[in-house]
């Protein structure tokens, strides 16, 4: 395997070995990066939480008034190009951003809406004049923006949308009838980016404007959470929209549909950190108040390992998020160097690292979901009380799973992202998936030399488990061919073997990488986490690979395949109890989230 040292391909992260000197830590953010993310975590304590029970109650204007007042402190510009009143800043910031509002409940709902999906596909599909007329008020926060792709009949199939647009008959615009549903901001956006289709089948974008005759709204939907966030149907009646709004080209709009959600996958990975770390805290908090038996919470070994495990999948896909982050960003710069406009070197950008960023999006509404579960477990009955705020927390993050695709469509398109790549000629997945046939027909390795370095180990079974998702995927391929498609089961089972070796390896780097800096003494619990996620994603790879395996094969080629994973998941035991034991004790020393 080689050793990548600068820009990487998308989904190579499976045959391919990385230097950790060559991935971004957040140990890596500038003094001016740290403090818009301060900036950021005050707003939200600030402004936002003392409103929660409001905006749950959907108080009129108040969203809008907290939005507003967002974009005047400059959070909407992050990576606005300051032509447009932004300040031009690079991807990780923007996820780092995306982070800080990521604690507030319903807010980085319409945050997202609006800085995401509203906002990003004018600005890199829209024309000079669409840009010029809506990107310096949607950026400072005078006008809010949203998105309308799903109808009541398509979700994950986008382009199954029923809504139309026809020409007039002057050809000076076309009337839009259809209906929208599920639209974040949709209460209170000036601007609404719709998809329609053209001629029937020509899946296109439109620019609509408030206030178009036959532009009408549902009332507010009632939801099992993130209840503050305006979330309406749309519904398009004879609505004439100019030719000047039609974004992109006629027939395109699948290009903006899909690399819209590209970026807004891995920032909602983002948001779902911010809101990791918030919960994280307010569980340390709790179990260092709450006694039981004349002793704190936290003197418990089961509540201990709660907050640990916590913890270790926070630190896990943050390493993972700003890892992809950074490659994304070094790619941006590589295509802008090639002559490529900023617009077409980030979308090309984030359109290369797609697999990162479906993989980061499952990973991290998981990890939330897992979070506050074990949130609402650490503060008992009282975690199941509304006075209390694990209610609200495990109620807004069940959303996560669904937005931006479902964890299962993202779970296929990763997998199926990297196959089209090998198949185009993009990944050599090809050569290293021969290698692991061979060697299962070989001789066991039973040793060999000694490596040196903190995590020799550790990385020799990361290289290991990788050769345990090329044998399982190979043998999908080989198995199913051209429809492999339709064995989603199989799909999601290699697809969590990737998104579990993909974060171990991050972690592995990251710790390594700051160790370098600072030293073993420093970064202990770190270290501990590191191991302790990879011991974890041995046994998810093993399990996964072994449903995969039955599913596939029977007889002998079942038994050698078995023998396989087993050789491939092979790793020394480790005291993962005492590691837990040592990761919790900083976090209850500090009474907060503290890696």
């Amino acid at each position: 395997m080689e050793v990548t040292q600068q820009t990487t391909k998308g989904g190579e992260f499976i045959i391919k070995e990385t230097e950790a000197q060559s991935v971004f830590t957040p140990a890596d953010f500038s003094e001016e990066q740290r403090m818009m993310y301060q900036t950021c975590l005050d707003f939200v304590v600030n402004e936002v939480h003392p409103l929660l029970d409001r905006l749950d109650n959907h108080e009129e204007g108040l969203m809008e008034n907290l939005m507003r007042k967002a974009g005047e402190l400059g959070l909407f510009g992050v990576s606005i190009p300051a032509e447009y009143g932004g300040y031009d800043m690079d991807f990780n910031t923007s996820l780092l951003v995306t982070e800080g509002v990521g604690g507030g409940h319903s807010f980085p709902v319409a945050f997202a809406a609006h800085t995401g999906i509203g906002m990003l596909p004018i600005l890199y599909f829209g024309t000079e004049e669409q840009k010029a007329k809506y990107i310096p008020d949607l950026t400072n926060g005078t006008k809010f923006a949203a998105y309308c792709l799903t109808e009541p009949g398509s979700g994950s199939d986008a382009l199954g949308a029923k809504t139309k647009a026809v020409l007039t008959e002057d050809g000076s615009g076309y009337v839009l009838n259809g209906q929208k549903m599920w639209i974040t901001n949709a209460g209170f956006a000036d601007v609404f980016i719709v998809f329609a289709q053209v001629d029937g089948d020509k899946f296109t974008g439109f620019i609509v404007e408030r206030g178009t005759p036959g532009l009408t709204f549902g009332n507010e939907e009632h939801k099992m959470g993130i209840k503050g966030s305006s979330t309406r149907q749309v519904f398009l009646s004879d609505c004439v929209v100019p030719k000047e709004n039609i974004l992109g080209e006629i027939g395109k709009g699948h290009l903006i549909a899909f690399n819209i959600l590209n970026i807004g996958r891995i920032k909602l990975a983002a948001a779902c950190l911010g809101a990791s770390k918030r919960v994280a805290g307010l569980s340390v908090k709790y179990a260092n108040e709450r006694q039981q038996f004349k002793l704190p919470i936290a003197k418990f070994g089961a509540i201990r390992q709660k907050i640990a495990q916590q913890a270790i999948r926070i630190y896990a896909v943050e390493s993972a998020i700003y890892r992809a982050g950074m490659d994304i960003y070094r790619k941006e710069q590589e295509m802008a160097g090639q002559g490529q406009s900023a617009n077409e070197a980030l979308l090309g950008a984030a359109r290369e690292f797609a697999v990162e960023c479906a993989i980061l999006k499952v990973e991290g509404s998981e990890v939330l979901d897992y979070v506050v579960d074990e949130g609402v477990q650490i503060y008992g009955g009282y975690g199941f009380s509304a006075d209390y705020p694990m209610d609200r927390a495990y109620r807004d993050s069940r959303i996560n799973r669904l937005f931006e695709g479902t964890n299962e469509i993202n779970r296929m398109l990763a997998v199926d992202m990297i196959l089209k790549k090998a198949m185009k000629g993009e990944l050599d997945l090809m050569g290293p998936a021969m290698a692991v046939q061979q060697e299962l027909m070989a001789i066991p390795d039973f040793g060999g030399e000694e490596e040196t370095g903190l995590f020799s180990k550790e990385y020799k079974t990361i290289k290991n488990l990788k050769k345990a998702i090329l044998m399982v995927a190979g043998t999908a391929v080989q198995k199913y061919m051209n429809s492999l498609a339709k064995e989603q089961e199989v799909l999601m089972n290699i697809a969590d073997m990737a998104i579990k070796v993909y974060t171990a390896e991050s972690t592995l780097l990251r710790v390594e990488k700051e160790v370098s800096l600072k030293g073993e003494d420093a970064l202990g619990p770190q270290i501990d986490i590191a191991r302790v996620y990879l011991a974890d994603t041995v046994d998810l790879v093993n399990k996964s690979g072994k449903d995969a395996i039955a599913a596939m094969t029977e007889g002998d080629e079942q038994r050698l395949l078995a023998l396989g994973l087993k050789r491939f998941t092979k790793a020394e035991l480790f005291n993962t109890k005492e590691a837990r034991r040592r990761i919790a004790a900083p976090l209850i020393e500090a009474n907060d989230y503290v890696y």
